[in-house]
């Protein structure tokens, strides 16, 4: 009997110990506070007195204070909207739009549980750049000069990745002809670079129509639509607009090769050989008959490049 009864002590014991273990664990996230007296700090390079602001490169050293801080957001005010990217709280960026031209800096600092805190601050920003006459003469030629996109090359037409480490279609590239029957618009689409005085204009006479992707792929394109794949799209029959020639603003060397110089679409009324594209295109090579250009896709990660010749 003695013996039972020391069993059943023995349970209760062990059953209370392991009621004991099982007890609920408490966990605290601690306070979702937003990150407090965000500031963002600006020095426009070569900033004084007589130039105020800047020295004509362009360039801003970027920095934010905030207490609580865990990750940051930065768009950069350069494209209409706002197009927020991951940094580290500091960098240095170059605008490239020439004269004196405004700009919106807007920061997003997240905290603990995602809590976010977003700050503006207004810059004005001076760049100079002159291109080179030899690469502006073989673009324009005589006052006046058609390209159109060489269909008889292989890679005339190619993706790869948005990383200045990659500096070519390693992706897919296309074959001669590769839309021939597919999206004849692509071939036969032309693009008019002239000048008159200092101001330069892109002519896009696209009779079949533009080739691109739809909605806003398209990069407000008029008259495409919404939906739909890749393809060539009669709404759109042409444009006009300026465009000027600024350093590119990737990092990529002259070595890959490159012009280190940029043509910077004005507005959304144009675009060079593929609609699905954002506003500068890095020239990587120009002769007075080849034409190849980079750049960035509105797809994210996506670098498109383009070979063209002049129209005969």
């Amino acid at each position: 009997m003695k013996t039972k009864i020391k069993y059943v002590l023995s349970s209760l014991f062990a059953l209370l110990l392991l009621l004991a273990g099982c007890s609920k664990e408490e966990y605290s996230f601690g306070d979702l506070e937003a990150p407090s007296n965000v500031a963002i700090n600006t020095e426009i390079v070569g900033q004084s007195a007589d130039n105020p602001n800047g020295d004509g490169s362009g360039l801003v050293h970027i920095s934010v204070d905030a207490d609580n801080a865990i990750a940051y957001k930065i768009d950069f005010g350069t494209s209409p909207g706002v197009n927020l990217v991951p940094f580290n709280g500091e960098i240095t960026r170059q605008f490239t739009k020439t004269g004196d031209n405004d700009y919106r800096l807007t920061v997003v600092v997240y905290g603990a549980g995602g809590a976010a805190t977003t700050i503006t601050k207004d810059i004005r920003v001076n760049s100079v750049f002159n291109a080179d006459p030899e690469l502006v003469a073989n673009l324009i030629g005589e006052g006046s000069k058609t390209w159109v996109v060489d269909k008889s090359v292989p890679g005339h037409f190619g993706v790869g990745p948005w990383d200045d480490a990659s500096t070519g279609p390693e992706w897919w590239s296309a074959g001669v002809n590769e839309k021939v029957g597919s999206a004849d618009c692509f071939y036969s689409t032309t693009f008019t670079f002239s000048q008159t005085g200092t101001n330069y204009t892109l002519t896009v006479n696209a009779p079949q129509g533009a080739f691109t992707k739809t909605g806003s792929l398209a990069n407000n394109l008029p008259g495409i639509p919404a939906g739909g794949d890749e393809g060539c799209y009669v709404e759109y029959t042409g444009g006009s607009s300026s465009f000027s020639f600024i350093p590119s603003s990737t990092g990529i060397p002259a070595s890959t090769p490159s012009t280190k110089t940029s043509i910077e679409l004005a507005g959304f009324e144009t675009y060079i050989g593929y609609g699905a594209v954002q506003k500068e295109y890095e020239i990587l090579v120009i002769t007075e008959n080849y034409l190849y250009l980079r750049v960035r896709g509105t797809e994210t990660g996506n670098a498109w490049y383009l070979k063209l010749v002049p129209a005969e």
